[in-house]
């Protein structure tokens, strides 16, 4: 079974390409214009065991907000695409992340059904910008738009933090160890993982 979705979208505002294979081995290609979310994005690749390629070019002169959106939106139809029928996998996943003084947990039900929960950041990481290029606002954003268009219940929630780059990187990786345990094949189930029948 192949899973690998690749997607592209074309605005006027940015040009998208996402590629990601859910059975890889974390082998990344990340280019988007804005370095701290391609290292955001190439932890989600590695942790995540998913081969992912993103390229981006847009408007970034102007705001990072644009790109930064768009790729999220891309990547979560490309998850959605990979993911097929979603038969034989184990749908839920939970991840707890350490970085030093930060604690926070991902949990995700691969449910066809968009919700996101996104609590517990300090109120430093709303007016702070990484590397001077990407606002800790726009976290939130990144995993709604992900979670929306994956078709995805994701709740993340940062339990313990101080340092803005610390708490969106252990965000990062906990939804990448959640999103690699929901989606992995699990040999016992032969079907949906749904007493309805389909996700």
């Amino acid at each position: 079974m192949t899973r690998i979705g690749r997607v592209e979208r074309v605005t006027k505002e940015s040009k998208v390409v996402v590629e990601i294979d859910l059975d890889g081995t974390g082998i990344t290609d990340i280019s988007t214009g804005v370095p701290f979310y391609d290292h955001m994005l190439d932890a989600l690749g590695k942790h995540g065991a998913f081969d992912l390629t993103v390229r981006a070019e847009g408007d970034v002169h102007i705001d990072v907000h644009h790109v930064v959106e768009d790729v999220a939106i891309v990547l979560g139809q490309a998850l959605r695409h990979a993911l097929g029928d979603k038969k034989g996998i184990r749908r839920f996943g939970d991840a707890m992340i350490p970085m030093d003084e930060t604690l926070a947990q991902a949990v995700v039900d691969v449910s066809g059904r968009p919700y996101t929960v996104h609590t517990g950041e300090p109120e430093v990481m709303q007016g702070f910008v990484v590397g001077g290029h990407y606002p800790t606002v726009l976290n939130k954003h990144v995993f709604e738009s992900l979670a929306f268009h994956g078709h995805l219940a994701l709740h993340v929630r940062v339990l313990d933090g101080r340092d803005p780059h610390h708490i969106t990187e252990a965000e990062f990786k906990a939804v990448a160890r959640a999103l690699r345990a929901a989606v992995e094949p699990d040999a016992r189930i032969t079907g949906i993982a749904s007493t309805k029948g389909t996700l």
